[in-house]
């Protein structure tokens, strides 16, 4: 039997000297001063099965994002889990392990370890001596991390610092991070701040013995952050034993769930999920939630524009979707049905009235395009065949790129890559994407171009399939971007494929395998 969490009063919570209760007391709110404290869930008992249960492919949403209503606004905020604990506790570990068993859309794992402050010079020469004391609160960015969680709890997107443990210093590049229905934000110091702990729906300290944590510790910094022995050893008494008394280890009177042994208690963790998936049932965020809302019939929205179905493009289908096709064959038709998609796009462009003369001195009334300029972005890395077709009817037309992939370990979405013109959010926008099944690839590549201040109604989503499931995902999150393609096919399988469909585009296109259960547009969220 597992061994239930620490209770209130618990000898383990009473060796708190005055001093680590006056450092306390500006950073948390006195337990029990304004109300009452809320009720543990504790692990003595094995615990029945998380509440939903869903296959790992709908690790991107099946339906609309989450955060979004039907007016393309947030809806709910998102859930946050505080974890905190020692350094080397397995914080990461029962989060990786959280993660797993809740198996629910779009989750973001945030590390309190990318938060470290920037030293000083002076510091960097402590901390190359083992004489700086990262275990301290002051050592940590607290703004930015309450500003950072703050924008990811609302479903905006956030650049998160990296930070390099072996300079112990901030790297140039950043990681860009989404909104998500579940936050889970670990650190040692998680719950060493009023307003961090405003933000924090559930928090959980993982305790873990002593000696454990010294082990890990002394074989994770020697392994993976360059360090010695003596230094690890010298870093431990001077400032981590220290700092756990002090700081960390008075917070768990703060938790609401306590873990002993870390991710060795697999009952606490089912509690956990079980506790979690209740409380998005209430929020109406879960999987089951998310289903019913993709798969309810909708007439299809008005921001759609299909490609009228000539016996010319029907034939170029019959092509391109039959299995037996060469690929000289299915790269030539696909070729011709993307010129005749873009130039249908361009049609649906802002244009107004303008007089020319012709060579004969004579008057005519036309037509030129009113906008500043068109810019087409490729989502990687099917998108980037149709750009080709733009380029040969758009003169001097502006490309950008974007790669979105999908974090093998927390499941999270990552931005990879992204390439776009400068002035950009002046630009009318051509989202480029061969096929189009749930809508997760086109959302996040929309998301991305609303955060570089492209207008919402400047925005072409073109597509040469798309699945209603796709098209109604867009539409709702996003109503007043322009979807437009060759053809809508009405169902998608439980592998998120197309039916009847195209199969996997840039495979059959570049002539590359993949793995039978990808999806059609899982090119840009698959490594």
């Amino acid at each position: 039997m597992a061994a239930a969490p620490v209770p209130e009063g618990a000898p383990g919570e009473q060796h708190d000297s005055n001093s680590s209760a006056e450092s306390l007391d500006r950073l948390y709110p006195a337990v029990g001063s304004t109300k009452p404290p809320r009720k543990r869930t504790t692990s003595q008992c094995k615990s029945e099965p998380p509440l939903l249960r869903t296959s790992k492919r709908t690790i991107y949403t099946a339906g609309r994002p989450p955060w979004y209503n039907e007016h393309g606004t947030q809806s709910k905020e998102a859930f946050v889990i505080g974890l905190g604990g020692g350094s080397a506790s397995g914080k990461t570990t029962v989060a990786t392990m959280i993660i797993e068993a809740l198996d629910v859309p779009w989750v973001v794992l945030l590390s309190m370890d990318s938060f470290y402050k920037v030293l000083t010079k002076q510091q960097q020469e402590q901390a190359a001596s083992n004489d700086f004391n990262f275990d301290h609160p002051d050592a940590f960015d607290f703004d930015l991390i309450i500003a950072t969680l703050k924008k990811l709890k609302q479903g905006k997107s956030v650049k998160i610092p990296i930070y390099d443990f072996t300079t112990h210093s901030r790297k140039k590049e950043w990681k860009t991070l989404y909104g998500a229905n579940v936050i889970i934000f670990e650190g040692i110091m998680a719950f060493a701040d009023k307003e961090l702990l405003k933000l924090l729906d559930l928090k959980i300290f993982v305790d873990t013995d002593s000696d454990i944590r010294l082990v890990r510790r002394l074989r994770r910094d020697i392994s993976e952050r360059g360090r010695d022995i003596e230094g690890v050893i010298k870093q431990y008494n001077k400032f981590v034993k220290p700092a756990f008394d002090q700081y960390i280890q008075p917070t768990m009177r703060l938790a609401d769930i306590v873990v002993p042994r870390g991710s060795g208690n697999t009952v606490a963790i089912d509690l956990i999920v079980q506790h979690v998936h209740s409380q998005l049932e209430e929020r109406e965020l879960s999987v089951r939630a998310a289903l019913a809302s993709a798969h309810q019939c909708h007439p299809l929205p008005q921001t759609l524009s299909v490609l009228k179905s000539t016996p010319q493009v029907r034939g170029m289908h019959t092509i391109i979707r039959n299995k037996e096709t060469s690929r000289d064959e299915f790269i030539f038709y696909s070729k011709r049905l993307m010129r005749l998609l873009i130039e249908h796009a361009l049609s649906l462009l802002p244009f107004q009235s303008c007089t020319v003369q012709t060579p004969q001195g004579h008057d005519y009334e036309g037509r030129t395009y009113s906008g500043k300029q068109i810019t087409g972005v490729s989502i990687l890395r099917a998108g980037e065949t149709m750009e080709p077709a733009l380029r040969a009817v758009c003169k001097d037309v502006r490309i950008g790129t974007i790669l979105i992939q999908t974090n093998c370990n927390t499941g999270e979405p990552e931005l990879h890559y992204l390439r776009l013109p400068k002035d950009i959010s002046e630009d009318h926008v051509i989202l480029m994407d061969c096929t189009v099944s749930t809508g997760a690839a086109a959302m996040m590549a929309v998301r991305v171009l609303l955060d570089h201040d492209v207008p919402e109604d400047k925005i072409f989503l073109l597509s040469l399939l798309m699945a209603e499931m796709g098209v109604h995902s867009v539409a709702y999150a996003f109503p007043r971007v322009k979807i437009i393609t060759t053809a809508v096919d009405k169902k998608v399988n439980d592998l998120f494929r197309i039916i009847p469909g195209i199969g996997n585009f840039g495979d059959r296109y570049f002539g590359t395998d993949a793995p039978p259960d990808w999806s059609d547009d899982e090119d840009a969220l698959s490594t």
